[in-house]
């Protein structure tokens, strides 16, 4: 909306350094501010809101007891991040942009999935909150919506990339998913929210580790929608998508901000509202990147989490049929758990798994080179 404020301004009137606008960089700066700002105004408002309504964390059974201290913090903060994320793109985006549509509305969309869920859980004591298969009937159509959305994009059809990714580390190498690519994208979507919403285990862990993530896809989606960069470096020139550096940035302000509450110990939780719309987001623009292949690498914490996870309950299940007990790899999962039963602090869990994001962003960025 500013966007095309001070564009019509420009226009106009000619003032002097309102062209500035027209800069992807200047917006993204600006989103970012924006987006910080209005986490440091609206946090403490939603957080005294949280309290007065007793919006507060069950106790964790499943967790380390520890985690008992934590019952009656404020949760459902990720409307903090949903607000301080959306208010910027919608004010310093291009909101004709398809690229910027989409995800808006993947972010919205598991937002409210899981603002139902949260809601469900903390508001009416249902403690298992959204049933699973409707939080998985949510996102599958999510990712429908986006792949069918992508799918006849007339962007690409010239080039016949609209199914296309790049393979990290290989140039000139392209995957075609063919009539593959809604499921594929259902399953990329599925799982990275899902993924960001078991890393949501320790205080300033998950919104940390999406602010790293966001910081580079800030990077991929600039080089992708730059035509001379992209033809440097090998990789599907992607008209408008530049404009998704306005949503990456604010998402980075945003996330600072939030950690700024969120950080040990807790003043508030992002609950599922938060998590699976991030999650759900940070697949989203992977998928509208092309750039699919490099979630392992550039979502290595959050695809630790999950594997740790998946680990754990099959080789449960594989013992108990096959021994009659159950046994475990890990003391606790998701993998978090396991150190901290092991007596790892819980901040230094967090800063480790920040410097390992760290590394996976710098190795994220180097497969665009070394190929």
């Amino acid at each position: 909306m500013l966007f095309y404020f001070f564009t019509l301004i420009e226009k106009l009137y000619h003032p002097p350094g309102f062209g500035v606008v027209r800069f992807l960089t200047f917006r993204s700066a600006a989103a970012a501010i924006t987006a910080l700002i209005m986490s440091f105004w609206i946090g403490p408002k939603i957080i005294a809101l949280l309290k007065k309504l007793q919006i507060g964390e069950a106790a964790k059974l499943e967790a380390p007891k520890n985690h008992l201290s934590k019952a009656g913090t404020p949760t459902m903060g990720g409307l903090i991040v949903l607000g301080s994320v959306l208010v910027p793109t919608l004010l310093w985006g291009d909101l004709t942009n398809r690229y910027v549509l989409l995800i808006i509305m993947v972010t919205v969309g598991l937002g409210f999935v899981g603002f139902l869920d949260d809601y469900l859980k903390v508001v009416k004591k249902k403690p298992k909150g959204l049933i699973g298969w409707y939080k998985i009937v949510g996102q599958v159509a999510v990712g429908t919506i986006l792949g069918a959305a992508l799918y006849v994009s007339p962007d690409l059809s010239h080039i016949h990339a609209n199914t296309l990714t790049t393979v990290p580390f290989f140039k000139n190498v392209m995957v075609d998913f063919s009539y593959l690519y809604i499921p594929v994208v259902i399953f990329v979507i599925t799982a990275t929210s899902n993924a960001v919403n078991l890393t949501d285990g320790l205080d300033g862990l998950a919104i940390g580790t999406v602010g790293i993530v966001a910081l580079t896809l800030a990077v991929i989606c600039y080089m992708s929608g730059n035509i001379e960069i992209s033809h440097y470096l090998s990789i599907i020139y992607l008209k408008g998508n530049g404009e998704l550096v306005i949503f990456c940035t604010a998402l980075v302000g945003a996330s600072l901000g939030f950690l700024w509450y969120n950080s040990y110990p807790a003043q508030v939780f992002m609950g599922d509202t938060g998590s699976l719309a991030l999650g759900g987001a940070i697949g989203a623009l992977t998928v509208m990147v092309k750039k699919e292949l490099i979630l392992p690498i550039l979502g290595g914490v959050f695809f630790m989490e999950t594997i740790s996870v998946i680990i754990q309950r099959l080789y449960f299940k594989y013992t108990k049929k096959r021994y009659g007990e159950g046994r475990r790899v890990f003391r606790m999962a998701p993998l978090h758990h396991h150190f901290e039963m092991l007596g790892v602090p819980e901040p230094k869990i967090v800063t480790r798994f920040y410097i390992i994001a760290i590394l996976l962003m710098i190795v994220s960025l180097t497969t665009f080179k070394v190929r």
